[in-house]
């Protein structure tokens, strides 16, 4: 009788710390910029509370209580101090006759994550937008500048709704204290000059965004550089990490894409949701074994009914098996069950 009582309370609480994953994973990963390790962060976090589930008190709801033990683990992980950025955070764009191909190591660079891995199912619409907004590639490279206190505080504020007297406690601080970072951290997201501000998608996607997107599927496949060139912003950018290399405009984009990117043409494209934005999974040619190899995963940002910024994420062995993504197509994209 004893040892069934453990086990089902053991099983309650299993499922009640995993109720909690997604968000939890969402506010590391808003704390990190890395998936990988916002998910070892939560792992850490459901495993500290499990050990010290006993002791909890219950003066805070389980929730609180886990998210404060999340903010220790990433402040924890922060303490080295690296910032994980975008390429222009890094470097001068830079026109294509002088473009080079420099990698930089991987926990350099903010890195995309798969919405279902991050955003909580909610049937209020204000905030699913603000739980896809914060998560956005754009607003993520912004966080990664804050100092991590700092960060932690705008996210548990303006992203997640906390009272500044919940924040105070969590942090062990004062309110006053709480609401200066906040002031802070607002003036050096205002100060941020951004490449993709005026981004904006809808959720779902609207019919005109849905037929950019279509139009571009074909452009791409088809490597077809006009068509390609008449869905660009006159400023859109395009990046490819871990290369800190990022190119301005329509000309050196497509430019790239005929010269140093030649080998993408007759590339196949599977739909994904990465970052609150739209985005595909690049397959190109496998002159090996014939079909088609994974080669990166394209991030999306739309502004004024064209694309903003496209945004390439080549570590492939690690991007895939992270969306769920087969490592290898066989003939046409229609004949594989669309991911996303």
């Amino acid at each position: 009788m004893g040892n069934g009582t453990a086990t089902r309370t053991a099983a309650d609480l299993d499922e009640q710390l995993e109720r909690h994953r997604v968000e939890l994973t969402g506010y590391c990963y808003r704390m990190l910029g890395s998936p990988f390790e916002a998910e070892d962060a939560v792992q850490e976090t459901l495993v500290r509370a499990w050990r010290n589930h006993a002791g909890f008190e219950g003066r805070s709801s389980l929730r609180s209580w886990l998210y404060r033990i999340a903010t220790n683990v990433c402040l924890d992980m922060l303490a080295a101090g690296s910032r994980r950025a975008r390429p222009m955070d890094l470097t001068e764009s830079l026109p294509l006759a002088r473009a080079v191909l420099a990698p930089r190591p991987d926990h350099v660079w903010l890195e995309p994550m798969p919405d279902d891995r991050v955003l909580p199912a909610t049937e209020d619409p204000a905030e699913a937008a603000v739980a896809k907004e914060s998560v956005r590639l754009a607003f993520m490279a912004a966080l990664q500048q804050l100092p991590p206190r700092q960060r932690a505080v705008l996210i548990l504020r303006e992203v997640l709704a906390w009272r500044a007297s919940e924040v105070a406690e969590l942090l062990d601080t004062s309110v006053a204290s709480v609401n200066s970072a906040l002031q802070r951290a607002r003036a050096t997201l205002a100060a941020r000059k951004d490449h993709s501000a005026d981004a904006a998608v809808s959720d779902p996607l609207d019919e005109e965004q849905q037929r950019l997107l279509e139009r571009y599927v074909k452009a791409f496949e088809g490597y077809d550089m006009a068509a390609l060139t008449a869905l660009l912003h006159e400023d859109a950018v395009m990046t490819m990490p871990p290369f800190d290399l990022w190119l301005t405009g329509p000309a050196d984009i497509t430019g790239f894409m005929t010269t140093l990117g030649s080998a993408c043409a007759g590339s196949r494209l599977l739909p994904v949701r990465a970052n609150g934005l739209p985005g595909f999974a690049q397959y190109k040619p496998d002159p090996d074994q014939g079909g088609f190899t994974p080669w990166s995963v394209q991030v999306l940002e739309i502004s004024q009914g064209r694309i903003a910024g496209f945004h390439c994420f080549l570590d492939t062995r690690r991007w895939f098996p992270l969306f769920g993504l087969p490592l290898h197509l066989e003939g046409e994209t229609d004949q594989v069950e669309q991911a996303g």
